[in-house]
Order: C-alpha cells, then sequence, then structure tokens
C-alpha cells in the first residue's frame, strides 16, 4: 500500500535515512521538513496522506503542537517519530491523538507495519464519520413538503422530487413530470419560493430545473435526464449553475 508522505524530523540525516526508508518501500515523499512551521506549510500544499513526525521538534513548535493542527486543520493522520519511549513522553504526545509511534533507530518493516496500519485505522475512522454524518442528515432533515397545485379546477398534490423542470407560460407556469404536465395560473417568483433551494435552481428567467435531474450542461443548455430535452441557460445565470454542480 503506497502513500504519499511528508517527513518533519529535524535532524537532516536522520530525516535523509527515513525518506530513503519510505523511498525504497514504494512510498512518495512530498517533502520533508525541520521544523513545524514548515511541516504545517507543506501540509497544507500538498495535502500528503500520512505525516511521520518527530515528536521532540527543536525550535519554538514542538512535534506535538505541529501534529495536533495538522490533525485539527487538515484531518491527516499523524505517526510519531521518537529516541524516547518512556511513559511521560508517551503521555505527552497522546494529546495530538497520533495513530502510531516509530522508536528510534527504527527498521523498514516496523516503519511499513506501522503505516499500514495506521492508513487502515485512519480510513476506518473516516467512514465513521461519514455514516455518524449521513445518519444526522437523515434525523434532521425533513421530507420536501408536496406541492398542491390548482389545475383545471381541483387541487392536485404533486412530490417535488417528481418534478424535472418549471417553464414560464406568461400569466402561467407549467410544472414538467417525468410523463406529464400541469400547467397553472401563477408566477415563476411565487411558484421558486415553494421549492426546496437545494434542490431547485432558476438557471433562466423562464426556467427553474432540478438539479439532480440535470443528465450534462452543453452550453448554453443544460441536457434533462430521461429524454426532457434541452433548457437553454441564461448569461447571468451560468456561473451560479456551474458552482451549484461542482459543490463549491
Amino acid at each position: 500500500m503506497a502513500a504519499r508522505i511528508l517527513v518533519v524530523e529535524d535532524e537532516g540525516i536522520v530525516r535523509k535515512d527515513i525518506q530513503s526508508t519510505l523511498e525504497k518501500l514504494g512510498h512518495v515523499v512530498v517533502g520533508g521538513a525541520a521544523d513545524g512551521a514548515t511541516a504545517i506549510e507543506i501540509a497544507e500544499r500538498e495535502r500528503p496522506e500520512m505525516v511521520l513526525m518527530d515528536i521532540m521538534l527543536k525550535g519554538d513548535m514542538s512535534g506535538i503542537e505541529a501534529a495536533m493542527t495538522i490533525r485539527g486543520q487538515l484531518g491527516l493522520p499523524v505517526i510519531f517519530l521518537t529516541a524516547y519511549s518512556d511513559e511521560a513522553t508517551l503521555s505527552r504526545a497522546r494529546i495530538a491523538e497520533p495513530y502510531g509511534y516509530i522508536v528510534k533507530p527504527f527498521k523498514a518493516i516496523e516503519v511499513q507495519t506501522a503505516i499500514e496500519i495506521a492508513l487502515h485505522k485512519h480510513a476506518q475512522d473516516a467512514e465513521v464519520v461519514r455514516e455518524r454524518n449521513k445518519l444526522h442528515e437523515l434525523a434532521t432533515s425533513k421530507p420536501p413538503e408536496p406541492l398542491f397545485l390548482k389545475h383545471e379546477g381541483r387541487q392536485v398534490r404533486v412530490a417535488p422530487e417528481e418534478v424535472y423542470f418549471i417553464s414560464a407560460l406568461k400569466d402561467y407556469f407549467s410544472v414538467h413530470l417525468k410523463d406529464r404536465r400541469y400547467v397553472v395560473h401563477g408566477t415563476m417568483k411565487h411558484i421558486e419560493s415553494r421549492l426546496p433551494s437545494d434542490k431547485f435552481m432558476r438557471i433562466h428567467r423562464s426556467f427553474i430545473v432540478r438539479i439532480d435531474k440535470i443528465a450534462a450542461v452543453d452550453a448554453p443548455h443544460v441536457i434533462m435526464e430521461d429524454d426532457k430535452g434541452s433548457i437553454p441557460i441564461g448569461d447571468s445565470y451560468y456561473g451560479d449553475l456551474l458552482k451549484r454542480l461542482e459543490g463549491k
């Protein structure tokens, strides 16, 4: 299991030895740092998958402080390098929640084992966080309220998830579903206010679309799923649409 790794060690000879060992094991060394501030800077720029960090860094910032910053701000797993395995040292290091320790002098097999265990544990932790966030979202989110549309003299209930797009027709608007459509008296502004904003977007003064029903963007149009045709994109809406589609 190859990984992109940042090495933080203030002893130059030791740092080069670690980098050489990692490269022989098939890993990619994204950079080396001798102090905490430089380590944070490289981590922010390169976003490695793993950081090997000396606990006893020289300078204003200890390895523990640097590890806490990297873990807290970037969510990267850190393995501590240390020549000291006494309880006092390890007790101080635990506050940074490292994913393992490598005691100097080290053997290549010890380095590889520590990295594999840390990467596996970090992947498991990330999955737990994703599942927890998903459950929280499900527990706190409310299903979109159905739309009641006055069509041909009666109130028709329409679930928002069934809607592909809405188009303006002078004093009316047309709600397009997969196999039917409803023509309703009213304004686009009014129907837009009744739609969940995280699912729908105005892409033209005469069109509102459901974002997850867009199959492709072929500027200056979007292509809708299920052969529902293409819809023009207004110049003033194009930038915002791309940001939504790219998750920005």
